[in-house]
């Protein structure tokens, strides 16, 4: 099915470069060109056979060389599933993740859109009212990127108490960082040294050994 759903998306929209990836464990997913994702989702949610007329999730992860956007898709009509999925360069002092907002598809769009900006940082353009939802306005950084580093003080308080923080915890990531092959792959920013009390470091790790 997903094959044929590539297969009429490419058809329908000049450039959406579809492509099927099949998963080894749990849903497959179609892959489609980010500048497209506005054409494509319009043509999801009217076309014949598929009728996406509910969005179910919006989300982003931040890789190691990409950011992707995932759309969750269903057909009540149809009783059909799809997720649809996009990538986006890395974001850096030159650039910026964007997309086109679908909200103009599902109105469901706009707090979905608007928890990604918030988490990871990515901008959908034409949206309606793009401002962070979780998050105070003013608060520094996209909490869900690999590269996100607490502030320490926030409007006059302490972000991260050491007195609140689970050392055990700490220790455990710390453990399973460096035993990684390729440690670059964990991130708990939050979890930063200068947040150990005074000798917490040394009796986790006795604990934990």
């Amino acid at each position: 099915m997903h094959s044929e759903w590539t297969s009429k998306i490419n058809a329908a929209v000049s450039g959406a470069n579809a492509e099927h990836v099949a998963a080894e464990v749990g849903d497959d997913t179609i892959f489609v060109a980010s500048e497209k994702i506005l054409d494509v989702c319009k043509y999801l949610y009217s076309a014949e056979g598929m009728e996406f007329n509910v969005l179910q999730v919006v989300t982003g992860t931040d890789y190691e060389d990409r950011i992707e956007v995932s759309y969750v898709l269903a057909s009540f009509i149809n009783n059909l599933e799809l997720i649809l999925k996009v990538k986006l360069p890395k974001a850096s002092k030159d650039a910026t993740p964007e997309l086109e907002s679908v909200c103009s598809v599902w109105k469901a769009a706009n707090f979905l859109e608007r928890e990604t900006y918030d988490m990871v940082g990515v901008i959908f353009k034409n949206h309606p009212d793009l401002r962070r939802l979780l998050c105070p306005q003013d608060w520094e950084g996209w909490p869900l990127r690999k590269d996100y580093v607490v502030q320490k003080v926030y409007a006059g308080m302490e972000v991260n108490p050491a007195h609140k923080i689970n050392t055990a915890d700490i220790y455990f990531g710390e453990k399973l960082k460096s035993s990684a092959a390729d440690p670059k792959k964990f991130s708990y920013s939050w979890k930063k040294p200068e947040f150990y009390p005074e000798g917490a470091q040394t009796s986790s790790t006795t604990e934990g050994e």
